[in-house]
């Protein structure tokens, strides 16, 4: 018999619109019908019914989070398993249900070990789905490395590529590469008949440079703004070209510290939001509680939102989890439906590789994400099962009697 939970009293945001006051019925692993609170009294459910009291919290599609190095003590570049385990394990617990572990550039060896522990772990995960590798390089400029290192990085090479494809078991979803680099054009055709979604980054390309790679089909961009060839009046460069192309998509990193809230702000006026996606691209030592801080090889201190190498005090990388995201864009005066948008509907349409999650519509996978007023999570799903929960867990066998009901028996 299928089993069938209901999320009540939810604020809704179907990807679409929002719904107050309403109610997202599950049966067994996806969502079978949104309801209002009217249509839900008018129906006849099962004594065993699980009924959740949302309590008039925000609920949506789980976050995706496609630009992550790690969290936790735990690192895509570990290159174990057990390590990607313990990521997925971990990040329901800031909503979300999905997401792309990130490599940048290393040995040969470690390469195609971590890529190795990526492809085994899909399909063995304990909490969030993993959706893909997002490999950050090699093929990326030596202009442009931010904390990428310089020896790690290779021109482009077509049976370098076939082999980290083959050795993902064809799980690379997403590729980081520079669009000014030399056969660059071929490497594009290529990932895209693989179905390979190209973003352009860590790049000093030209705007020339910038739209014959979106010709090949460079249709995103990585840690906008970040690691790029910086926008003139006399020379818009690749940022420029991404900022007036509407098909480009961007990543945003939403902590106030890679991007000025101003950018940000300045992106949503310019670029439709619908292209515009939600990363943390956090290191290793994010929400990391204890131990020595380390990223990228080297010892590294928190400061103010951000890693910072301890050797120079410059600037690491991310510290960011996607509900702290979700939190800061509505701190920059964006609607919370926006920043949702940004968090689980707009990276799943860049995966575009046949994900059922991204909205709350029916026959979509039960992949849902739910947070109160103060951006707290109070329960994360992944295809209809609880994976993380702070709240009061449902009442078994719960009879729902409509209103005209329990008036006929006063009545009585």
């Amino acid at each position: 018999m299928d089993k069938t939970v209901v999320l009540r009293h939810s604020r809704i945001f179907t990807g679409i619109t929002v719904l107050e006051d309403s109610s997202i019925i599950i049966t067994d692993n996806k969502i079978s019908d949104v309801l209002s609170e009217k249509r839900f009294k008018q129906r006849t459910w099962p004594k065993d019914v699980e009924v959740y009291d949302m309590q008039g919290s925000w609920v949506s599609s789980g976050f995706v989070d496609t630009h992550i190095h790690g969290l936790r003590g735990f690192d895509t570049a570990d290159g174990e398993v057990d390590s990607i385990l313990e990521m997925s394990k971990a990040l329901v617990e800031y909503g979300v249900t999905g997401f792309c572990p990130t490599l940048y550039p290393q040995g040969d060896k470690e390469l195609i070990e971590a890529i190795r522990s990526v492809r085994v772990s899909i399909g063995i995960e304990p909490g969030a789905k993993i959706y893909g590798l997002h490999m950050e390089g090699p093929f990326v400029s030596r202009e442009k490395p931010g904390v990428l290192p310089l020896e790690n990085m290779k021109e482009v090479d077509l049976d370098l590529m076939d082999r980290l494809i083959r050795e993902s078991g064809e799980n690379i979803a997403i590729m980081t590469v520079a669009p000014e680099l030399k056969n660059m054009h071929e490497l594009a055709l290529y990932c895209t008949k693989k179905g390979i979604v190209l973003s352009a980054g860590h790049s000093n390309a030209t705007y020339e440079n910038m739209l014959e790679g979106i010709q090949a089909g460079i249709l995103h961009s990585t840690h906008f703004f970040n690691a790029m060839r910086r926008l003139h009046h006399r020379d818009p460069g690749v940022v420029g070209a991404i900022m007036i192309h509407p098909n480009v998509s961007c990543e945003i990193i939403a902590d106030g510290y890679h991007l000025h809230p101003a950018i940000v702000k300045l992106l949503r006026e310019v670029k439709p939001i619908n292209k515009m996606v939600l990363v943390t691209d956090s290191l290793k030592p994010t929400e990391q509680k204890s131990g020595c801080l380390m990223a990228n090889n080297e010892e590294v201190y928190y400061d103010e939102g951000v890693f910072k190498r301890k050797a120079d005090d410059t600037i690491a990388g991310s510290a960011l989890t996607m509900i702290k995201g979700v939190k800061n864009l509505a701190g920059m005066g964006f609607d919370v439906d926006d920043a949702l948008r940004m968090a689980s509907c707009n990276p799943v349409t860049v995966l575009s590789r046949q994900i059922q999650t991204g909205y709350i519509l029916p026959g979509r996978f039960a992949d849902i994400t739910s947070f109160d007023d103060d951006f707290g999570i109070k329960l994360t799903m992944v295809q209809g099962e609880v994976k993380y929960i702070n709240m009061d867990k449902p009442k078994k066998r719960v009879k729902i009697v409509p209103d005209d009901e329990k008036k006929a028996d006063k009545k009585d």
